[in-house]
């Protein structure tokens, strides 16, 4: 892997980590929060955002409403099946999500969870460090390219890893603060 092959698998390990981050709850409503259900539709796994119009009214209430009012009960099922923990409740033309102020026990639980979605993230880009890092040295062996120029390649891509896992660092302290204010 070349080094420019490698920033730029790291950019999407970026959006990656971001996007697992969208979807922690923090105690204002966010559509993003539903972005990983899946609802069964005619037997296949649909993503909920391409069945329903979901918007967000106000801080504390999600709407979704389905396209095919047909598909009212499976998208309410989806969501109850999923980890996002909120119940839905359905009144027959929109399904509602209200958004319960977060407990500190809550909080903290979520800390963890986003603390856990950013180290999976940084292991990312160090497997993509060390597969550059070995591609690098196979060129020095193989006399493609010179030590010096191994060297070069290794602290350029040394240099890359630590932007990269600073970044995810930033989205962490960025999520921790969204999640533990009021």
């Amino acid at each position: 892997m070349k080094l420019s092959e490698a920033e730029i698998t790291m950019k999407k390990t970026i959006e990656a980590t971001q996007r697992s981050f969208n979807t922690i709850r923090t105690g204002r409503a966010n559509a993003s929060l539903l972005d990983k259900v899946m609802v069964d539709y005619y037997g296949a796994p649909t993503p909920l955002k391409s069945l329903t119009n979901i918007s967000t009214p106000d801080a504390s209430t999600i709407i979704i409403q389905p396209y095919d009012r047909g598909s009212m009960n499976l998208v309410e099922k989806a969501i109850s099946m999923s980890d996002v923990g909120l119940t839905p409740s359905n009144d027959g033309s929109v399904i509602r999500l209200n958004i319960p102020p977060l407990t500190s026990d809550r909080r903290k639980e979520l800390v963890k969870l986003a603390a856990k979605y950013a180290e999976e993230g940084k292991v990312s880009i160090r497997n993509i460090r060390r597969d550059t890092m070995e591609d690098i040295r196979k060129q020095e062996k193989n006399s493609e390219i010179s030590k010096d120029e191994s060297r070069d390649k290794q602290d350029n891509l040394q240099k890359l890893t630590s932007k990269y896992t600073a970044k995810i660092d930033e989205l962490l302290i960025e999520k921790e603060k969204d999640i533990t204010t009021v």
